[in-house]
């Protein structure tokens, strides 16, 4: 960081007590403020106004509903990249998942003498922190992959966002086969958002890692003209032969939730699983425009508080 910008930083963290608040978040400041307290104060400050948890109608507004009130002990099987496996296995068939090659407690426990050319390491309870994603092992630096992954195997993600159902999860290393289409060059992200059950649309991530784009469509294949978090692409990706039986397949694993995101990849005209998100976005970013948000929100049929 350069002078310029540390003193920008500075001044806003003195006079904008929003943007205050998420640096002292994000440093551990609020780790003891119950959660409805945390979650309130956060909303407040990405969303711009005042969370209505007694009578909640946008999407982003009901994820935070949902996340003091709909508490099954089965979603932290369902959100841990290890255990959701089996959950997997028995719910739609063991053939969508990605091959495991190996599952450790401690990143010196990892033989990468043994682990393939191209492979995937990441911890199981969070979102990306100390992710590899290795395609040619002869140019990896073993120790900074490790450092790497001890720092998301201490991360309490649940803090973050105060999604409940990463608290408990037994924080692992997993690898994984390194996956890419030969169509487009890439693995995209499909994710399917159900609302109590039902699939209803698709986000599409394009350019992943590197220029991220998402486009969002209906269960036609009909284009959604909204944002959320990522631009568009220059160019709309083509339908993925599979956009059918994602649609299916989610609404199997769904079954019995207010709302979840079951993402998929299309590897070869095959269709291999990702993972289960409850929270997109942990309910913080902005739909825009903000009528789709409340759309959203009248897919949601919140259930009976059980938390």
């Amino acid at each position: 960081m350069n002078i310029k910008r540390y003193a920008c930083a500075i001044g806003k963290y003195l006079s904008d007590s929003n943007y205050r608040f998420l640096m002292n978040a994000g440093f551990g400041k609020y780790n003891n403020l119950s959660d409805k307290e945390y979650l309130e104060r956060k909303f407040e400050c990405c969303m711009g106004k005042t969370l209505d948890l007694d009578s909640p109608q946008t999407f982003n507004e009901k994820l935070q509903w949902l996340k003091l009130y709909d508490r099954k002990s089965e979603y932290t099987v369902m959100v841990d990249k290890y255990k959701v496996r089996e959950y997997i296995k028995n719910k739609i068939g063991e053939e969508y998942l990605i091959p495991l090659i190996g599952v450790w407690d401690n990143p010196d426990d990892i033989d990468f003498d043994a682990l393939p050319d191209k492979f995937v390491l990441k911890c199981n309870h969070n979102s990306g922190l100390g992710m590899c994603i290795c395609k040619d092992k002869s140019n990896l630096d073993i120790k900074k992959v490790k450092n790497e992954l001890r720092k998301g195997l201490a991360q309490d993600y649940y803090l973050t966002g105060r999604e409940w159902p990463y608290k408990n999860v037994p924080r692992r290393i997993i690898a994984e086969k390194y996956m890419e289409d030969a169509t487009v060059k890439e693995l995209r992200d499909y994710k399917i958002y159900t609302f109590n059950g039902k699939a209803k649309f698709c986000m599409i991530n394009t350019d992943r890692g590197t220029d991220t784009r998402a486009d969002y469509f209906d269960e036609s294949y009909n284009w959604m003209d909204f944002t959320w978090g990522y631009p568009h692409a220059d160019v709309k990706p083509q339908k993925p032969v599979n956009y059918e039986k994602m649609f299916q397949l989610a609404e199997n694993l769904a079954e019995g939730t207010a709302t979840l995101r079951v993402d998929f990849y299309e590897v070869n005209g095959q269709v291999y699983f990702g993972e289960l998100t409850f929270f997109d976005a942990s309910g913080f970013d902005k739909i825009i425009p903000e009528s789709y948000d409340l759309k959203f929100g009248k897919w949601i049929q919140l259930p009976d508080k059980n938390g």
